[in-house]
Formats: structure tokens, sequence, C-alpha cells
């Protein structure tokens, strides 16, 4: 007679896959910090564009730096840190990248206390390409390229761009890291349907390191025949939101098909909407709202992990 082996059981390797979403993206520290509290420390974490960030500060312990230093920021600061460019995108990103590199360390992503990855896009081919190796930086670099607005990140001979045009909630990078439950968290998910609002106009001129002052350049740059056109009740939007928002529908819609394909264990879903892309002095309201959503989620989630 066949004697059964005995299989020792272990516990299960838990994912976390933090989405894109630009500035959006800093309610991912909330989320952790609700999972750390309930005792859930994912063993993976993988994450596109501004999860990528997060994920990387997460995974290498550093996460109480990056939210004293996201939480300190003010729009001048944002600026600060934009090396305006044009050619390939309108940031180069160069100042940014230096920034970090004399801020936080770099042992590499083998190296990293929790096993990490990060979701690019291959220009030339449109290919998802995950970064699982290599530096740290150059890796959420790579998937931090809005395209039109950072400068696409060259890494073996390719251009790359950010992981969110491919797959902007990483679960299936989760899974092939050897997930057996991810929780995913999706930024985007109330973002369709926003409407876009006049400027107000001010008596007095803003100062130029205000985020007014940001948004009236960039809607300079609209075409005459779109700021002048046949007068309607609804106002011409500038170039710049045109472009946050066709990237946010195509996110969502991409997201959604995603994830009814590879979906997650657990979806935390932050309400985000009154945040924009370049919100990035936000920090603290974004935060708040993951802690929020995460906590609305803690009953699904004890039930699921027996906490």
């Amino acid at each position: 007679m066949k004697q059964l082996s005995t299989v020792r059981r272990t516990s299960p390797r838990i994912g976390l896959a933090l989405g894109s979403g630009s500035a959006r993206g800093w309610s991912h520290i909330g989320v952790i910090r609700v999972l750390e509290q309930a005792g859930i420390s994912p063993d993976i974490v993988c994450g596109a564009s501004m999860g990528a960030l997060v994920g990387a500060a997460y995974a290498a312990g550093d996460l109480d730096r990056l939210e004293t230093w996201a939480k300190g920021l003010t729009w001048k600061a944002v600026v600060g840190l934009l090396d305006l460019k044009i050619g390939g995108g309108l940031i180069a990103g160069t100042k940014l990248l230096s920034f970090f590199r004399a801020r936080f360390e770099d042992p590499g992503i083998a190296k990293l206390p929790k096993a990490y990855a990060a979701v690019a896009t291959e220009l030339a081919t449109g290919r998802e390409v995950w970064l699982r190796d290599g530096p740290v930086i150059d890796a959420v670099r790579a998937s931090i390229a809005v395209p039109g607005l950072f400068t696409p990140a060259e890494m073996d001979g390719r251009l790359l761009v950010d992981g969110g045009l491919v797959n902007p909630v990483p679960v299936s990078l989760c899974r092939a890291m050897g997930a057996d439950i991810v929780i995913a968290v999706d930024v985007n998910s109330d973002l369709m349907g926003k409407q876009f609002h006049a400027p107000v106009e001010s008596a007095t001129p803003a100062p130029e390191t205000t985020p007014g002052a940001f948004a009236s350049i960039m809607a300079k740059m609209t075409p005459d025949f779109m700021r002048n056109g046949p007068k309607n009740p609804v106002e011409m939007p500038s170039m710049l939101d045109v472009l946050s928002t066709s990237l946010n529908i195509m996110q969502v819609r991409i997201t959604r098909s995603r994830l009814a394909g590879e979906p997650a264990d657990i979806l935390i879903r932050p309400r985000l909407s009154d945040i924009a892309s370049m919100d990035y002095h936000r920090a603290a309201p974004a935060i708040t709202e993951g802690q929020r959503a995460a906590e609305q989620m803690l009953p699904e989630l004890r039930e699921f992990f027996g906490k």
C-alpha cells in the first residue's frame, strides 16, 4: 500500500500590489500603516508608478522617512525638484533622482528586506517589463516615467515608461513572485466622471511658486483654437487637464480589465478624486484617506486572515 507523504503546512505568503496614480499614490502609506497595525505584514511588495516608489520605501524599511518627507513637501519644494525641459517629456527627472540617491541608501532590489518588484512599459514595443533586480532607484525612476511628463528611462538599451500604462495594479506580478494572497490598492477607482472646473480669477497675481501659477503656464500651452473656440456652456479645459484626464480614463479602464481577469483577494479603493495628479504637496490628506479606506476593509481583512 502506497504511503501518503506528510506535507508541512506553512503560513501563506502575502503580496501587496500598490497601484499607479501620481500624487494620489501617497495614500498607499496610509493603507500600509493600517495593515501593519492589524498585524498584516506583506512578504512581497509590487508597485506601478507611484506605487513603485512607496512600495520601494516600504520594502527597504524607509517608510517613516518617506512619510515625514512627503508630509513636509510644499508646492515650492515640488517645483524645485522638477528640471523642466522639452524633448521626450517636460521633466528630465535628474534632480529627483539625485535627491533620492543623496538621502536614501540603495542596496539593490535583491538585498531588500522584503521581496520587491516594479512594473514599467517598454516604449518601443508596449511590452510589460518586470523590474526585479538592479538598483532600486533606477527601477522606480522607470516605473514613474509618466508619458509626456517625465522623459523615458533608459535601461539595458531600452526606453521604459510608466508601468501604469500596461498594469496599473500589479496583482499578476505579486502572483508570479509567489504570493498566495494578494491585497491590492487602486487609487484611481473614483476618477471617472470627474468634471472640469473653470479657474477662479484672482484680483492679485499669484506668486510664481503657487499651483495656480504652474497651471496658468500650462494653460498658455493650450492651442488658441481650443481656448478661443465656439462659445458653449462647457469650459474648455487646459492642455494639462486634457492630458491628465485622458491618462486617468485609460488607467481606470485598464485597471478594471486587469483586475477582472486577475482579481486580488482583497481590494482597497481610497476615494481621491479631489487630489490632482500633480498635488504632491497634499500627502497628508491622501495618507489620511488611505487609512480610512483600509480601516473600512478591516472586518473583511480580519475575517480573511483570522486576525
